[in-house]
């Protein structure tokens, strides 16, 4: 056996009859990690692969929205903060949902499994269409509101 192996564990003598239990440092890591949850990080991306700086995630039960990073275009916590003040820890085995978006973008929800390291998701965003035609204001009419007529005069219409 490796010395380091040896360093984590936890030797308990009880008593005169020396019981002792050992505690592996695997198991000390994971009520660590327990406790402050697994990291997640996304990646937004556009349809060239290039990071949108001005991207932002947002889980829907939170009350805020979070910002990529404006250089590699990355988003990474292990929790999110709820309006009622606690925080949901991003555990193994739990399905998250986010919403990831963008001035420009369209909207994209995300669901993905937390496994215990290596989560890196990438988001890739579509352009929103551009409008080729102009949009015209809408005309409003009103009860007292006549067209007017065209024709000769300049006198008023009854």
């Amino acid at each position: 056996m490796r010395a380091g192996f040896w360093s984590g564990l936890l030797v308990v003598a009880l008593g005169a009859g020396a019981v002792v239990g050992l505690v592996a440092p695997h198991e000390a890591a994971a009520k660590k990690g327990a406790e402050e949850g697994v990291e997640v990080t996304i990646v937004v991306l556009d349809a060239e692969n290039k990071p949108i700086p001005t991207a932002v995630v947002r889980h829907p039960g939170a009350a805020e929205r979070n910002r990529v990073n404006s250089v590699n275009g990355e988003w990474k916590d292990s929790r999110v903060y709820l309006p009622d003040g606690s925080e949901m820890l991003f555990l193994p085995g739990m399905n998250l949902q986010l919403e990831v978006s963008a001035p420009g973008y369209m909207l994209r929800i995300v669901s993905y499994d937390i496994r215990k390291r290596n989560n890196r998701v990438p988001v890739v965003l579509d352009k929103l269409p551009e409008e080729s035609e102009e949009m015209e204001e809408p005309m409003i009419q009103f009860g007292r509101d006549r067209p007017i007529e065209s024709g000769g005069g300049g006198g008023p219409v009854n």
